[in-house]
């Protein structure tokens, strides 16, 4: 991983987007700082698509959609996206899977979710669990005590023993049945709302973000940045960030639009 203090000034011009995973990106010890929304503010003034792509609920990514300094949201690990369409003042919203896949993923997903805290003593609903549409969130230490790494491996087996797709963040286990992730939802939302492609244009994104789930896209785009907290990760992914910011958190994040914005401003004509 380089420091994203080297990144070049050509790489920085590419971007028309950039996406950014929220949990221990956006935030730090569980808040999130002025600094990271002032990021997000300067880059939409620049002209840029800013887009969450998180783990966290429905029930929040409505909130963020309408009230942040975005221009979409994409969540629960890529089940869908919101966008808020300010001039007709109503939610845009796309599914990954059907209404009634989605009610018959539920339903599994409740006796997975007995099978999981039976096995795993000190695992825990996630507290936005009753917010989500699509997936089932095991809390490994937002709100309990953090688990064992073993303990953390035993649930994404189980999930992955149901037929369940099992991903970990920073503070949960995400699980669900569907073949999409965090990177195949980005794809739909960028072409369908942006006219962005990314498979002919991988330099036109940046992503950031920290932990596993995230791998997707840090394996996709050449502009993958992690935050610093993304070393505790590592050994956990095959594929990590080309470029690591030197703080932690929401700090990391402003860190990476001041250098984004820095070096897009150097090639504009005097």
């Amino acid at each position: 991983m380089r420091p994203i203090a080297g990144l070049p000034a050509g790489a920085a011009k590419a971007v028309r987007a950039v996406l950014c995973d929220i949990d221990d990106t956006l935030s730090w010890q569980g808040r999130i700082p002025s600094a990271a929304f002032i990021g997000m503010e300067r880059l939409r003034a620049a002209g840029l698509k800013v887009i969450p792509v998180t783990g966290r609920p429905a029930g929040w990514c409505d909130h963020i959609a309408r009230m942040w300094p975005v221009d979409g949201v994409v969540g629960e690990n890529g089940a869908f996206w919101f966008r808020y369409d300010e001039a007709a003042r109503r939610m845009r919203r796309g599914y990954w899977r059907s209404d009634d896949e989605r009610a018959a993923d539920r339903s599994r997903l409740a006796a997975l979710r007995e099978d999981i805290l039976a096995a795993v003593p000190g695992a825990a609903i996630s507290a936005d669990q009753g917010y989500r549409e699509a997936d089932l969130a095991i809390d490994f230490c937002e709100d309990v005590e953090r688990l064992p790494e073993a303990d953390i491996d035993r649930i994404v087996d189980l999930f992955e023993a149901a037929g369940a797709v099992a991903k970990v963040s920073s503070i949960h286990v995400n699980g669900w049945f569907g073949e999409y992730d965090k990177l195949s939802m980005s794809r739909r939302f960028l072409g369908d709302a942006f006219g962005i492609d990314i498979d002919a244009d991988r330099e036109a994104v940046a992503f950031v973000g920290d932990s596993p789930n995230d791998e997707p896209m840090f394996g996709f785009f050449p502009l993958g940045v992690g935050v610093a907290n993304v070393r505790a990760f590592t050994d956990r992914m095959s594929s990590p960030p080309a470029w690591v910011a030197s703080l932690p958190g929401g700090a990391g994040f402003a860190e990476f639009a001041e250098i984004l914005l820095d070096r897009r401003d150097r090639l504009k004509p005097a």
